[in-house]
């Protein structure tokens, strides 16, 4: 071959464009959940995609190992994962993690304020950019947040027996996430951390007697079956976490792939809730139309139940403020960002 024709064949080769020159990136994302749920199921469905869409036409691909359901790390263990190299990007539930991500457990320690979880996300999602201590807990454990806010739907109470007045769950144990265990104080029950993955068994076997629990989660698990005694209490939406990746892998990708990341989680916020609005009243019928009795409590019911606990969420700022992390500053930030978007709390927590 002479030297034009080599030449030639080069142009060849570099006219093919970025799909044969691409750099391939191989990432794995972490979920500690199954897709059964919907926020692992978006990031499936909706995160991937648009990641990949995104960069369609650039100098960049990637392939994608996707680990869910416990297979690389276990409910609570996601930033670890991702924290250590793992994983590049993780589904991280900040309500599992509340030593290492303190100041995101804001919301659950803050009930009865809203019962828009579209709202919370949106504006947690702003929270973790634009209030500092919010950001530098993310980055402390070597993450970059990317945002994707998992929002909970409105907290409901399920049990293995019908709950008329708060008395009647004196003595009662009831399972409840992280720090949702405190919105049993003043109430009787005896509270019991768990998660999604255990309840079932664990009321069937009378180790619990209900939980605190979303209805967009409860039908896909099944636990209507073992608690059919659906309380509507009010106890508000909230925020469990959301998609993070490792700071240093983040640092070195292009920005081009950083923005197509950032962008793909907020697609992914944005289908996950309307995905869950969708699901919540439909989920509620489904679960009474196969046998569950559903009834809602009144205002003075709520009222009593809120004035019942200790003011948890100033306990949790001042515990956060003696250990140099801005409690009271983000408690403060994020009701008053609850308040303007219109937020009526039946307790305004950090006035008190």
């Amino acid at each position: 071959m002479n030297h034009y024709a080599r030449l030639t064949a080069a142009a060849l080769i570099l006219g093919t464009g970025g799909a044969a020159l691409a750099e391939e990136l191989n990432v794995t994302i972490v979920a500690g959940h199954p897709p059964v749920f919907r926020w692992v199921k978006h990031a499936s469905q909706t995160f991937i995609p648009a990641v990949n869409e995104a960069l369609e036409g650039t100098d960049y691909s990637i392939t994608w190992s996707e680990q869910y359901g416990g297979a690389l790390a276990k409910v609570g263990d996601e930033l670890e994962a991702v924290e250590e190299g793992l994983a590049e990007i993780g589904l991280v539930s900040s309500l599992f993690d509340p030593g290492k991500l303190a100041v995101q457990n804001v919301t659950y320690f803050t009930p009865f304020v809203i019962s828009d979880s579209t709202v919370v996300s949106e504006w947690m999602d702003e929270l973790q950019v634009s209030n500092e201590a919010m950001k530098a807990s993310w980055e402390a454990n070597g993450l970059e947040y990317l945002g994707g806010a998992i929002g909970i739907d409105d907290y409901l109470l399920m049990t293995t027996f019908p709950v008329e007045s708060i008395d009647d769950l004196e003595g009662r144990k009831i399972g409840a996430p992280g720090p949702a265990v405190n919105w049993l104080e003043g109430t009787g029950a005896v509270g019991v951390s768990g998660n999604l993955t255990t309840y079932y068994n664990e009321i069937k076997t009378g180790v619990y007697d209900g939980v605190i629990v979303f209805a967009s989660a409860a039908l896909p698990g099944k636990l209507h079956e073992v608690a059919p005694y659906i309380t509507k209490v009010g106890f508000g939406a909230q925020y469990a976490g959301g998609i993070a990746a490792n700071k240093d892998w983040f640092d070195s990708l292009d920005p081009v792939v950083q923005q197509a990341l950032k962008d793909a989680a907020e697609a992914d916020r944005v289908a996950y809730h309307q995905d869950l609005d969708a699901s919540v009243s439909k989920f509620l019928a489904m679960m009474e139309e196969q046998g569950a009795t559903i009834s809602e409590v009144d205002a003075a019911f709520r009222k009593q139940w809120a004035e019942g606990m200790d003011n948890v969420a100033k306990l949790w700022a001042e515990r956060l403020d003696s250990q140099g992390l801005q409690g009271t500053e983000v408690l403060k930030d994020y009701m008053d960002t609850m308040r303007a978007a219109g937020a009526e709390p039946v307790r305004n927590w950090d006035q008190e």
